[in-house]
């Protein structure tokens, strides 16, 4: 929308949704590009590189104090060459001055405001700045004020911070040693985790509270590996509190991206697709573990939320929706009391407020958020001479009628870029969900997502970053590899389709070469064919997400595992010497990276089924084989040796008894007898 008959600046040309909500600025905006440095190298201006993201409640604060502002906009046009970034078109950019702001400052985040030399060196780093100084904050006015005087008048100090910067950035890159890592760290991690863990409310550290469902994977298989109760206890707690909290939405189904107290209660609200991917995963697993219908409940809800409305016309989904609007925080998400009783009337209504703390005064800015943190659902039928089960049939019509009543608000903005990364990570959640749950629609959803990726989002066989209407853009980085070859195994367990195996191997061949540090092992966050950056880093750390190089370790060694190539588990032990240093002290950082130190230091069992996959016996061990969380246990189905060969070259001399479905049952490639006997087979697994 163009507001008030003002001019566009260049960003208009972009189809970044987060670049089209500043094209109408009056801050001379740049996309990233040699246009801007040319600009700020003829000029000797200084850079001011701002990133963000379109449903980052901060970055609207920021733009509406001073990118809207008239005479901020003067200020940064005279003085400066100013360039916006969208984090998650560009996120290899993002990646190393995110690294600097947190080298400079000790914490990062977004908005991201980083200053720049036209060789595009920091020399200043910060977030959000208010427009004048305030909150003991200094005011983006003053701050701009100042560091162009600097960079004008002091260039000797420029010149030491920017060398500092530098050799910074030099220091940090990881050199192979000769140790490495061992699984005992997984036990540093679990400890670290244990410190961090509210007994209270569930989740590590205190507020703002975020997820971190790869903390929750993680302990899932360390329970499974060790037996520790402490760690299963963990993750329940944290499951069950994070959906009882305001951060699951009671009405639409969905998690906000993270919680601004400590007992889930306030959500900043907007909803990311990766973490509600991530979400069902855990759930779904958290089933498998515990066998309790509560966590399924949660998944399938969550996955009833993507399907309705993070869902695009072509079967991919969108990154994001807003925390705002009609401009204010939450207003599409939250009640007022007398609104509930007259949509649901006196008696339902009463019992709703009641259940999901629906007061007068309420729990939020005047307003309510529903939730059930200290709600005894039990003694509230009790109260009202109804059934557990009577009363969760009532809540449900009641949050029917809410939804239908709320899909009539202004509803917020939606990001609907389709993002490579993060589709995949929603194949894969879909891909292990229907396994779980033995619910072909989730599959297929995702069987659809994908072939939008490998059709729409890949040009001349290299993977990219983003679709948007009509357009494709920016060459794909570690993690959109990664978390492919993450949606390729979990497709393949959830159809047993030998396909997706065969692709799982070409996409790992491709990430190998574009990304691969031949000199040192790991992997670099942008390919070898991209732009280069000031540093071209390596990402093991887990963010909001889990890293590339975390991704890939673990699927590495599962594909591994499936196929029998060896030369992948060589690259994980590569890994294991470059990223000691990094995770010898700092275990519960990258979790996810830990998944792999548990396969690789535990037992792990291949079975080789063949045998028609339609087959009694074959659906009978499928369905029982899917039950379990076995994530130890890697499972290779065939009709035949030959077919099975092609992808998997170890099971070339496997055969079938007696020409029944037979079940091959080894322990780290050493195989025992085969057998027709499914049962038989399947406690061998089991034990």
């Amino acid at each position: 929308m163009k507001p008030n008959n003002k001019e566009p600046n260049r960003l208009i040309e972009e189809k970044s949704p987060y670049l089209l909500q500043h094209a109408y600025n009056p801050v001379d905006w740049y996309p990233w590009g040699e246009e801007a440095f040319e600009k700020a190298r003829g000029e000797n201006k200084p850079i001011f590189l701002s990133i963000g993201y379109s449903s980052c409640h901060w970055c609207h604060v920021f733009a509406h104090e001073s990118f809207e502002d008239e005479e901020v906009a003067k200020l940064l046009n005279d003085r400066f060459v100013s360039i916006k970034v969208d984090r998650e078109e560009r996120p290899d950019i993002d990646s190393v001055y995110m690294k600097v702001c947190q080298m400079m400052n000790g914490q990062g985040g977004w908005p991201l405001s980083i200053f720049l030399t036209p060789d595009k060196i920091p020399f200043y780093a910060g977030t959000y700045f208010p427009k004048e100084s305030k909150y003991g904050m200094p005011g983006f006015v003053e701050v701009i004020t100042q560091l162009y005087k600097k960079f004008k008048e002091a260039p000797e100090h420029i010149k030491k911070v920017t060398d500092s910067v530098t050799n910074a950035l030099q220091k940090t890159a990881q050199q192979k040693g000769k140790n490495k890592l061992t699984v005992d760290v997984a036990d540093n991690a679990f400890e670290q985790l244990g410190q961090l863990f509210d007994m209270k409310y569930g989740g590590f550290g205190g507020a703002p509270k975020f997820p971190a469902p790869h903390n929750l994977m993680f302990l899932l298989r360390y329970y499974k590996s060790t037996g520790k109760q402490t760690a299963l206890d963990m993750v329940e707690k944290t499951l069950k509190s994070m959906a009882s909290g305001g951060i699951y939405d009671h009405i639409g189904f969905g998690f906000a991206r993270y919680s601004t107290d400590e007992e889930w209660l306030v959500p900043h609200f907007e909803k990311m697709l990766y973490d509600n991917a991530l979400l069902v995963m855990t759930y779904t697993e958290c089933y498998q573990v515990t066998n309790n219908p509560y966590f399924k409940q949660i998944a399938e809800q969550i996955i009833t939320f993507v399907m309705r409305e993070m869902t695009s016309k072509e079967g991919a989904f969108y990154s994001a929706i807003d925390a705002d609007s009609e401009g204010v925080e939450g207003k599409y998400y939250v009640w007022d009391k007398n609104e509930v009783i007259t949509i649901l009337g006196d008696d339902l209504g009463k019992i709703f407020c009641e259940v999901y703390d629906i007061t007068s005064t309420g729990n939020f800015e005047g307003t309510n958020i529903p939730n059930i943190i200290h709600t005894d659902i039990e003694w509230i039928a009790s109260q009202h001479n109804l059934s557990v089960e009577t009363l969760k049939t009532k809540l449900d019509i009641a949050r029917e009628k809410l939804l239908e009543v709320r899909s009539k608000r202004v509803y917020p903005h939606v990001d609907d870029k389709i993002l490579t990364s993060q589709n995949a990570l929603m194949v894969a959640a879909l891909a292990k969900a229907g396994k779980v749950f033995g619910v072909k629609q989730y599959t297929d959803v995702a069987r659809n997502a994908l072939s939008f990726i490998e059709e729409t989002l890949t040009i001349n066989n290299r993977l990219m970053v983003r679709y948007r209407d009509g357009e494709v853009k920016h060459k794909g980085y570690m993690d959109d590899y990664a978390f492919l070859l993450w949606a390729y195994i979990e497709m393949y367990d959830s159809t047993q389709s030998l396909s997706f195996l065969e692709k799982g191997n070409a996409i790992t061949n491709d990430m190998v070469e574009l990304f691969w540090d031949d000199n040192h092992g790991g992997f670099f966050f942008y390919g070898s064919d991209s732009e280069e950056l000031i540093t071209r880093e390596k990402v093991v750390y887990d963010g909001a997400i889990p890293s590339g190089n975390s991704v890939a370790a673990v699927m590495l060694v599962r594909l591994a595992h499936l196929v029998g190539n060896t030369r992948y588990l060589d690259k994980v032990d590569e890994m294991y010497q470059i990223f000691k240093d990094d995770l010898d002290s700092y275990a519960n950082a990258s979790t996810f990276f830990m998944q792999s130190l548990i396969l690789t230091g535990n037992p792990t069992k291949e079975v080789v089924v063949i045998g028609d996959r339609n087959d009694d016996p074959t659906q009978k061990l499928l369905a029982e084989f899917n039950k379990y969380f076995l994530p130890n246990v890697t499972l290779l189905v065939g009709e035949s040796t030959g077919t099975l060969a092609k992808v998997a070259p170890f099971t070339s001399e496997y055969r079938k008894l007696e020409n029944k479905t037979t079940v091959y049952v080894c322990e780290n490639f050493t195989c025992k007898q085969p057998t027709t006997d499914i049962e038989k087979a399947f406690q061998s697994i089991l034990h």
